[in-house]
């Protein structure tokens, strides 16, 4: 199965089929209350939407990891982030099937973080900050990269939410290429990709990086990353709103040390 999976989305990108999707049990979380829709059906094996206070993860147990968790990010919640002090509760996900899921001792020396996708800075409470610490809602993810790349994007975000009011937040990995690695039994994303949509602009753009030190940053418009990744991320827009690209800031990322 994970040999048929990978060269499936190896090909995602040049797969143009109707989107597989049903009503979300969390359509909050989503712009219009649309849930991204799967563009490649091989993707859709094995998934399982998983929904939690202000987050939600659609989960593939053919990875491991998310296909993407998505956030209504309000500049309140971002405030009321700042006040709570990190718990590294980390835990695997009791509601998926032990054949499905990430276990801690998969990333246990690995090498990889247990990067976070909706992230703990977002969470507004308590019972949030311990949902986001769910696997579920984990990739492995290059140390250097989490630090230097990936926290600043982050924090741009939220620096966005509390200009704009709110926006709509899809983050997830892309499996590209034949050379992917595992970890334990969880797939190790190739790249990684954080949508950000604007209500009040009505626009939206993505950052895409691949998953290492010292990675390129690119922006690039949401119709770009779906023919990428094989997903439609924002159903509820029009194709041409998704060509328009949104002003995201400039990450300045910090440079990986040399070993």
């Amino acid at each position: 199965m994970f040999l048929r999976f990978i060269s499936a989305l190896a090909v995602a990108g040049a797969l143009l089929v109707p989107g597989l999707a049903g009503a979300s049990g969390c359509p909050d979380h989503y712009a219009d209350g649309r849930a991204p829709e799967i563009r490649n059906p091989k993707l859709a094996t094995a998934t399982r939407e998983l929904c939690y206070g202000v987050f939600g993860v659609m989960h593939s147990g053919v990875t491991r990891t998310p296909l993407w968790s998505a956030e209504h990010l309000r500049a309140e919640n971002v405030d009321a982030a700042k006040g709570l002090k990190r718990d590294n509760d980390f835990h695997a996900e009791s509601r998926l099937p032990r054949s499905q899921r990430a276990e801690l001792s998969d990333y246990a020396r690995s090498g990889f973080d247990r990067g976070h996708l909706a992230p703990n800075g977002d969470m507004p409470d308590r019972r949030t900050q311990r949902e986001s610490f769910t696997l579920a809602n984990m990739v492995p993810q290059d140390s250097d990269h989490n630090r230097h790349i990936w926290a600043p994007i982050e924090g741009a975000v939220r620096t966005m939410a509390k200009k704009e009011g709110q926006l709509y937040v899809i983050t997830g990995p892309a499996f590209l290429g034949n050379n992917l690695r595992k970890v334990g039994n969880v797939i190790v994303p190739s790249h990684l990709y954080k949508v950000v949509y604007s209500p009040r602009q009505k626009a939206a753009a993505a950052w895409f990086t691949e998953n290492r030190a010292n990675a390129e940053i690119h922006v690039i418009p949401v119709a770009e990353l779906e023919r990428i990744v094989g997903i439609e991320f924002l159903p509820s827009l029009s194709q041409k709103q998704k060509e328009r690209m949104l002003k995201l800031p400039k990450i300045r990322q910090k440079k990986a040390r040399s070993s």
